[in-house]
């Protein structure tokens, strides 16, 4: 019988695994990247390799503690909704962050809107952790 923690915990490692996915896929196209411009370390001055790879950097740096937090979030006893809300607004804003690094060059809609949702599913973390931590 699947309880309403478990339900919790499926949407954590449903969402954290799509995640971890997109960070492989981030990862092969920065050491494409490098292959294909000769850079055994760094960007190399190369744009396109700098982009890559503050795509692939900036999605560890914020889906690392989305994924905690989802985990938590669970473990306090959010129900799934909320956890299934919070890293399906962190999965999509991550995507758009990382297209609009990919496929832009300057300032683009997917990265505002990719840090905008990133924000909102962090704060909506935050707040449902310390509010199940103190209820």
């Amino acid at each position: 019988m699947t309880t309403p923690l478990m339900y919790a915990v499926q949407a954590a490692a449903l969402w954290s695994g799509l995640l971890i996915l997109m960070m492989l896929v981030l990862s092969g196209i920065v050491v494409s990247g490098r292959r294909k411009h000769m850079v055994s370390f760094g960007d190399g001055g190369n744009a396109d390799l700098m982009a890559a790879s503050r795509a692939f950097g900036n999605l560890v740096e914020y889906a690392t503690p989305g994924m905690i937090a989802m985990l938590l979030l669970a473990a306090v006893g959010a129900p799934a909704w909320m956890v299934h809300g919070v890293g399906a607004t962190l999965f999509v804003g991550r995507v758009a962050h990382a297209l609009g690094l990919l496929l832009q060059t300057g300032p683009s809609l997917g990265r505002v809107v990719g840090m905008l949702l990133t924000w909102v599913a962090l704060l909506t973390a935050a707040v449902g952790l310390i509010a199940f931590a103190v209820v």
